[in-house]
């Protein structure tokens, strides 16, 4: 390809990316939020829901710093003393734009999962230097679990490390497009982050997914799916979990 022709393509990627932003803030505008958690507490979750817990919010737990305490009250969820079942909900979703608020300990590790296969990492990463896809707000790797765990590539590192200290709430803003599928169950178009946002800063934007992350890159991609929060790599509390789907 010439040279030249280089400034005009990146040109008209970057106005289908304004006018599909656009299109989807419209969507969005005439669409309401569903909260997961506050109300409802744990009845958007498929049960069983292992040892997660209400409380009125999370801290570092005083005699380990590594662990979470919980505050008595409602509208924060918890997994427990450590690790638990990893929470899916019980709506699928598709297209979405999604709120979430997460508070974790010291170098604790957990993610969120849109339709229970693309991970935004989740982990005790503000002091990191050299930023993958592991760090917080990063798209975790491709990984196999035999004969050890072991990642296939680097995933999609956040273009800043926005990430606040352990121990603090943070805020995890993304909107999301699902695959696509023709009428024969045929994928046309990958998944997409049109834009993750952590705490304020727009860490992906226009980032195609050519698979699933983690170790399910090898599942089948679905038009819907469940939300899924981690809880088996370590304590993380969640609070005011919002989606509003996008048509």
């Amino acid at each position: 390809m010439h040279r030249a022709s280089w400034p005009v393509l990146r040109s008209l990627a970057l106005s289908a990316s304004l006018v599909i932003a656009a299109g989807l803030a419209a969507t969005a505008a005439d669409s309401e939020w569903t909260p997961l958690i506050g109300e409802h507490e744990l009845d958007a979750w498929r049960k069983p829901t292992g040892a997660w817990y209400v409380a009125g919010d999370a801290r570092p737990d005083l005699s380990d710093p590594t662990r979470l305490a919980g505050v008595p009250g409602r509208g924060a969820i918890i997994n427990g003393p450590g690790k638990t079942r990893n929470l899916y909900s019980k709506e699928e979703f598709g297209d979405i734009e999604a709120h979430f608020e997460f508070l974790i300990p010291r170098n604790s590790n957990s993610g969120v999962k849109l339709q229970g296969l693309y991970e935004i990492q989740i982990c005790d990463s503000a002091a990191a230097l050299k930023l993958t896809g592991s760090e917080s707000g990063g798209v975790y790797p491709r990984a196999e679990l035999l004969p050890r765990y072991h990642h296939l590539d680097d995933g999609y590192a956040p273009k800043v490390n926005a990430a606040r200290p352990a121990g603090e709430w943070q805020t995890l803003d993304m909107v999301f497009l699902a695959p696509r599928f023709d009428t024969a169950g045929k994928k046309i178009a990958n998944a997409r982050f049109v834009k993750v946002v952590l705490n304020g800063k727009v860490v992906h934007e226009d980032l195609v997914l050519q698979a699933p992350t983690g170790h399910a890159w090898r599942l089948p991609e679905v038009p819907r799916g469940p939300l899924m929060l981690q809880a088996d790599h370590g304590p993380v509390a969640f609070r005011n979990i919002r989606v509003r789907r996008l048509n």
